[in-house]
């Protein structure tokens, strides 16, 4: 099946992303937010989008006047979802929150609407039984900055219909992705399985104060020729996003060291709303990260 319209819901640090890379690639695009002011603040953030595809795409003014028309905003699920064929949820990365959004959304969405949900810890078959549609529901996981990052996991659940995976993985194709279609559930998919043991073990250290962020990134950046250091990574990723998984961690595990990371995030970052690139402040001051100064490795 080919996909038109798609409804992106969420329009947070990778929602706003999904939604004007589908826009920029010739979808209609509509996105769900759960109120018009977080809506008009999507609204702000594509302008900073069409800034960077003309600087890193060349795009042209021409395809970021076509992307703003193909995009549209509703605050209403039922309204944001009645012509979707295809429905990206990219709420809060908290079981609780994206159940009741299923719970709501599987109530108003037409019965052809695939659901994706872009969690990057969580697994389909968590969810699944409250999408009402298991067999066209599914994983679609984006990487940050994904005009350049491109890349869309695509990950089942035991029930998913083999057409709709094939169809997604087409889609992501379709929007500039290099599609990787995982055989099985896994949590963290293929990057974050990666990429998690990495930023939890640069966060261990600081923690336990073995070194601080710039020196521990300084060393990753160094011996390996990577362009950012976990916690480079981390201000792109959002530190919330961080602080939600460890305190899911630490609630579940009562492991002193993941309850001792969650108190120094809220203490040193949450509370002074230090929350990384998006606030202009977290490891390091944006927009101009001391880790780009030509001599952060000497």
């Amino acid at each position: 099946m080919k996909y038109n319209n798609i409804t992106i819901a969420g329009s947070g640090v990778l929602g706003y992303q999904i939604a004007f890379q589908a826009a920029f690639h010739g979808f209609n695009v509509t996105v769900y937010d759960i109120n018009d002011a977080v809506l008009e603040k999507a609204k702000a953030k594509f302008e900073t989008m069409s800034a960077a595809f003309k600087a890193d795409l060349n795009a042209t003014q021409e395809q970021l006047d076509k992307t703003k028309k193909n995009l549209s905003y509703n605050s209403n699920l039922a309204e944001a979802v009645k012509d979707a064929d295809l429905l990206i949820e990219a709420v809060p990365e908290n079981p609780k929150i994206k159940i009741e959004f299923y719970e709501k959304l599987a109530k108003v969405a037409p019965e052809k609407t695939v659901f994706a949900t872009n969690s990057s810890t969580l697994l389909p078959s968590q969810f699944a039984e409250y999408t009402g549609r298991p067999a066209k529901f599914l994983a679609l996981h984006f990487a940050n900055t994904i005009w350049l990052h491109n890349t869309a996991e695509i990950m089942g659940h035991a029930g998913t219909d083999p057409n709709v995976f094939n169809d997604v993985v087409s889609f992501a194709k379709e929007i500039g992705m290099l599609a990787l279609p995982l055989h099985k559930e896994q949590p963290g998919y293929i990057l974050n399985s990666l990429l998690v043991p990495l930023l939890s073990a640069a966060t261990d250290l600081l923690v336990n104060e073995v070194a601080d962020a710039p020196t521990i990134d300084k060393t990753w950046m160094k011996a390996t020729g990577a362009p950012l250091g976990p916690f480079g990574i981390l201000d792109v990723v959002g530190v919330t996003t961080a602080y939600n998984i460890n305190k899911m961690t630490a609630e579940r595990t009562k492991d002193p060291l993941k309850i001792k990371t969650v108190a120094y995030f809220k203490e040193n970052y949450i509370d002074k709303n230090k929350l990384g690139v998006s606030t202009g402040e977290g490891f390091y001051k944006y927009p101009n990260p001391a880790y780009n100064a030509p001599d952060f490795l000497k």
